[in-house]
């Protein structure tokens, strides 16, 4: 059963799923930030913790997924809803442990890994931490990156606040990359990027590798 069962800052903490107040409104979103945490790197291995996402108007939330829970309606409406288009940081790894585990097949898509590296050639850092640094002049705290994301329950302020910030300022640094993507020439080759992203992340779950080379 969906309960909101606290606050952190502008953030709702749910389980399970999305309430439908939430839901509804997301849906009214041209683009929504999402993220997730898991156990590990493999999603066939490692489960599915969290799962955030942040809105146009920064009203954010973190859904705590249930260990062994393999449906999540609402986020599932949201996340194949056609009209809104899902951004993500490395959307690969996150496409897969949602349909992996919750059975979402996530799209429309933007990833700002992939619109970094099309956009900012003049770089090798395209990570979050430097691409928010560059683009919103923010420094995000890193430090609870490798941590404990099973005990759902009982995360710490410190946890909630780094799952938080990996979604809050993604919405207006699509924006951004969409700028610089245009000016370079490169916008259409960054959406057919896109499209292709359910296809690797389908390759990653069948334990497919470097199919493309020699």
């Amino acid at each position: 059963m969906v309960g909101i069962t606290m606050d952190f800052t502008d953030f709702q903490v749910l389980d399970e799923d999305l309430s439908d107040a939430l839901l509804e409104q997301y849906l009214q979103a041209e683009a929504i930030a999402v993220d997730t945490e898991t156990m590990g790197l493999l999603p066939w291995r490692d489960r599915l913790c969290l799962v955030q996402l942040c809105d146009p108007q920064r009203r954010g939330s973190v859904v705590r997924i249930a260990q062994g829970q393999q449906q999540a309606p609402n986020l599932k409406a949201l996340m194949e809803a056609a009209s809104v288009t899902k951004i993500f940081h490395f959307a690969r790894f996150d496409v897969a442990a949602l349909q992996h585990q919750l059975a979402i097949a996530v799209n429309p898509i933007f990833c700002t890994k992939i619109a970094s590296k099309l956009a900012r050639t003049y770089t090798s850092q395209h990570g979050l931490k430097s691409l928010v640094a560059e683009l919103e002049q923010v420094e995000l705290d890193k430090t609870a990156q490798s941590s404990d994301w099973g005990k759902a329950s009982t995360l710490s302020e410190e946890q909630l606040r780094y799952a938080a910030n990996d979604v809050r300022y993604l919405v207006d640094v699509r924006l951004k990359l969409i700028e610089m993507l245009k000016r370079e020439g490169r916008w259409q080759l960054a959406q057919d990027c896109f499209r292709c992203i359910p296809t690797f992340a389908d390759l990653d779950l069948m334990h497919y590798s470097n199919i493309f080379e020699h």
